[in-house]
């Protein structure tokens, strides 16, 4: 699909410590440069957003994930077109990520859906009307973007969500 822009500072916490890496010897990790505690960091992040993609059960073949600063790039195939953006924005919606570089395929391709970042004081009822006309389609909007949303009630300014298109 391309390259997603997210806001960095916005999303779920991954709530990463220094001792979630594989151990290492004491000698070995105070040796270790700059560099390569950074990539690290970043392998452990990569590792994180994987489970969590798995966590969710978006199912994505040779799902691999990596991550180089607040870019992620994400590949393997998914099974439908809903999949694979709900990959891009679970991702996305972590806070740190600030673009997703979105390399994965589409085993059944469908028309892509509109993304949409919350601003403050929007609520799913104000997006379906937005875009759909009527505020009382927001169930499609909650049901689009499950199981990243667990109660419609609960988004946040700069989270990005999925707005299928109208039927």
């Amino acid at each position: 699909m391309g390259l997603f822009d997210f806001l960095k500072s916005a999303g779920k916490k991954l709530h990463l410590t220094e001792d979630a890496a594989p151990a290492a010897p004491a000698a070995s990790a105070a040796a270790a440069s700059p560099d390569e505690a950074k990539e690290t960091a970043e392998r452990n992040k990569a590792a994180a957003l994987a489970k969590l993609v798995g966590d969710m059960g978006l199912a994505v073949d040779e799902l691999g994930v990596r991550v180089d600063d607040d870019l992620v790039t994400v590949t393997g195939e998914a099974p439908s077109q809903e999949v694979e953006e709900k990959v891009v924005l679970l991702l996305g919606n972590v806070d740190g990520v600030g673009r997703v570089d979105d390399q994965m395929t589409v085993a059944n391709p469908e028309p892509p859906s509109t993304f949409y970042t919350v601003v403050s004081g929007d609520t799913l009822s104000h997006i379906a009307k937005q875009f759909y006309g009527n505020a009382n389609l927001y169930p499609k909007i909650f049901e689009a973007n499950r199981p990243m949303l667990k109660d419609p009630d609960e988004i946040y300014p700069g989270q990005v969500l999925r707005i299928p298109a109208a039927a």
